[in-house]
């Protein structure tokens, strides 16, 4: 019997309410129109690049093992308040013995699988640049050119490009250098018109074509300390030390700085005259085309001047002129040659003119310094 008084007991009872179950919330696409009016950070122009040390690090340690100059890569992270915070970065693929279509398809799928990579994980998968390893500060090239040129079209801010110059680094100096391409130089390249009147009316000249934004490392307090512990010297536990050994220190002391040679020399001259015999030979192609224009320009004025003589004969004799045709049909006359890859010439030239300065003034100090020593 106390079966069936528990059953019935449970059916009278009231059914226990249900759990309400939560509703999804729904949020509405921001229309495109709002777009800009709600990204307050777009209005704020860019004036500072910030790089982490990690960023640092990673970049120096790329340009270390790639083979010569080709150490490239993207740069990640975001703008805040007018200063472009880089916080990682990766390096990209280099394949010398490929074309050039199937390295940039094999390059383009490599990243997008990076940055698919990183959002997986929670990383920063904001492309704000790329960075560029250079020798001797010569970094003008037509590929770094059209590069920066797709990233400031682009990106929000336009991105930049950070050069690291190996040649410093091997001395003891970390160079880092943060560029973009100026807006004159922009409005040209868009039209794809370096020719002589249109450099004049854009005021272009090699000096010209990138502008640079002050640049600042960022490390962080756990860096610092471990930075601070390489450079503290402690005193030596054994008793019978030298004087030069009682105090240690986990870097030992570098006179790399103090070396009196010649080699960064030769090769910086060596630099310069391949760098002028290359400026030579394009001057050249640029002096063989404009004499083929002019030469061909003149027959087209001849034709013409030839064509109106021939009109006011026949309107003398009373006949119809003869109808005018398009000269340009008639006359194959070249498009004037590009200024651009002079330009690039002249910049790397200047480029390699001030490193060598530079290296010539140290190496003069020092040799100055051997001889009072003496």
């Amino acid at each position: 019997m106390a079966q069936p008084f528990a059953a019935a007991l449970a059916a009278s009872l009231p059914a226990p309410a249900a759990a309400p179950v939560p509703v999804a919330p729904t949020y509405e696409a921001i229309p495109p129109s709002m777009t800009k009016l709600i990204d307050i950070e777009a209005e704020i122009a860019i004036h500072t690049v910030q790089l982490d040390g990690m960023v640092v690090t990673k970049i120096i340690k790329h340009a270390r093992e790639a083979p010569s100059t080709t150490a490239h890569g993207l740069l990640l992270g975001l703008d805040l308040d007018g200063t472009l915070e880089v916080s990682n970065s990766f390096p990209l693929p280099h394949h010398s013995g490929e074309d050039g279509d199937k390295s940039n398809k094999t390059i383009a799928r490599y990243q997008t699988s990076m940055l698919r990579s990183l959002k997986e994980v929670q990383a920063d998968d904001s492309v704000v640049g790329f960075y560029q390893a250079t020798t001797l500060g010569a970094f003008f090239n037509q590929t770094l050119v059209n590069t920066q040129a797709i990233h400031q079209e682009k990106l929000r801010h336009g991105g930049v490009v950070i050069v690291h110059d190996l040649s410093h680094t091997a001395k003891g100096n970390a160079s880092f250098r943060a560029f973009r391409l100026t807006a004159a130089f922009l409005n040209a390249y868009k039209r794809s018109n370096f020719s002589t009147s249109s450099l004049i009316n854009h005021r272009l000249t090699f000096s010209s074509i990138l502008e640079e934004l002050p640049l600042k490392i960022r490390t962080n307090p756990l860096l610092s300390s471990f930075l601070g512990t390489l450079t503290e010297s402690r005193t030596s536990p054994l008793s019978d030390a030298t004087p030069d050994a009682a105090r240690l220190s986990v870097l030992p002391p570098s006179f790399s700085m103090l070396e009196v040679g010649s080699m960064g020399l030769n090769r910086n001259l060596e630099q310069i005259v391949e760098g002028i015999d290359n400026y030579r030979t394009e001057e050249g192609n640029i002096a063989y085309v404009t004499r083929q224009i002019a030469r061909e320009r003149a027959r087209a004025d001849a034709y013409i001047a030839k064509r109106k003589e021939e009109n006011q004969a026949r309107v003398a004799q009373g006949l119809a002129p003869l109808p005018e045709e398009d000269v340009t049909r008639l006359f194959k006359i070249p498009a004037e040659p590009s200024r651009l890859e002079s330009m690039l010439l002249l910049g790397q030239i200047d480029a390699y003119g001030k490193s060598l300065g530079g290296t010539s003034g140290t190496g003069l100090a020092k040799m100055y310094a051997v001889k009072d020593g003496k």
